[in-house]
């Protein structure tokens, strides 16, 4: 098995539910993402055989390295799950103890395993024994400020993973407040295995910032990415020389947005291609003057045609 230090990269791309797929990855690797995870997949969808899981776990060209996300809290659903990706080729597999929406945690998932350490443990175990590829999880501070984060990354490393993605904050935080920089640091003197973290990694300046203060492995970039590909080789050329990278310009980011848009419509039939753009359009020209307009004439697109066409306004503007 690869050692998880000679697989994962300073910068990752986040696994983001309905964000993720092929197209934005390949996208992203245009501009320097080096290693990028699926969407998060629960353990259940592919015990059922889910033909829209399938397709989210389909091999495609150009796509690597790649890590696959997991999400379950059933030992028995996990362990089937793990028997079918077996005949996958990623990188890593990671466990998802961190994600803190109600309709995940309600259902005893995500960061509501951060009440059920022994659980948490039994699952991480499964998944280290079954692995043949370096196995991981992704946790959050707790589920809010009572927990003790070193003592759970110390339980965590004793599963056997082979590395620690920690978001710095709480689930009770949600994505509110500051990240608690002090606490990731203490989740990475606490264990010898590597520390990505993750957080409001939206800048170079920010990243940099994480690695200084909490002297984390490596970051995870989730939000900073969208409609912000460029991120990836302006983080590397900030964190290698400390020299920050010209602003693109409207031009260039309609050039993108075309190229963005292009492979949705290669992968996904047209109206789906649409809908999964929208918000990408509004994250792409949300520091450009008349973004409201562009907005608001967004609403009335319905084909691929009219989304270039609004494009080109944008550029032309």
């Amino acid at each position: 098995m690869d050692k998880i230090k000679d697989i994962l990269p300073a910068v990752i791309l986040a696994p983001m539910a309905g964000i993720t797929s092929y197209p934005y990855r390949l996208l992203n690797r245009g501009f320097g993402c080096d290693f990028a995870f699926t969407e998060m997949i629960d353990v259940r969808s592919l015990t059922y055989n889910s033909l829209k899981t399938k397709a989210m776990l389909a091999p495609q060209e150009n796509d690597s390295p790649l890590g696959v996300q997991i999400l379950g809290e059933d030992e028995s659903s996990l362990s089937q799950a793990l028997d079918i990706l077996e005949s996958y080729s990623f990188k890593v597999i990671d466990f998802n103890a961190a994600c803190p929406q109600k309709k995940v945690t309600s259902k005893g998932k995500g960061a509501a395993l951060l009440r059920d350490l022994k659980k948490l443990s039994r699952l991480l175990k499964i998944l280290v024994k079954k692995s043949k590829v370096p196995a991981t999880v992704k946790i959050r501070l707790g589920w809010d400020e009572s927990n003790s984060v070193s003592d759970l990354a110390k339980e965590i490393e004793d599963t056997g993973v082979s590395a620690i993605f920690v978001h710095g904050r709480t689930r009770m935080q949600f994505y509110r407040g500051s990240v608690d920089y002090q606490a990731i640091s203490r989740v990475k003197k606490s264990v010898s295995i590597p520390v990505i973290a993750s957080g409001d990694i939206l800048s170079e300046s920010l990243a940099k910032r994480m690695f200084d203060e909490t002297g984390c492995d490596g970051v995870l970039v989730a939000r900073g990415a969208l409609g912000n590909p460029w991120i990836f080789k302006r983080m590397k050329l900030f964190l290698e020389t400390g020299e920050l990278a010209v602003a693109v310009n409207r031009e260039e980011v309609a050039r993108v947005m075309r190229e963005h848009f292009r492979l949705y419509t290669t992968f996904f039939e047209e109206r789906l291609s649409i809908v999964k753009f929208y918000n990408f359009f509004m994250w792409y020209t949300k520091f450009f003057p008349r973004a409201r307009t562009f907005r608001r004439k967004l609403m009335y697109v319905k084909t691929a045609k009219q989304m270039l066409e609004i494009i080109q306004e944008f550029s032309d503007s």
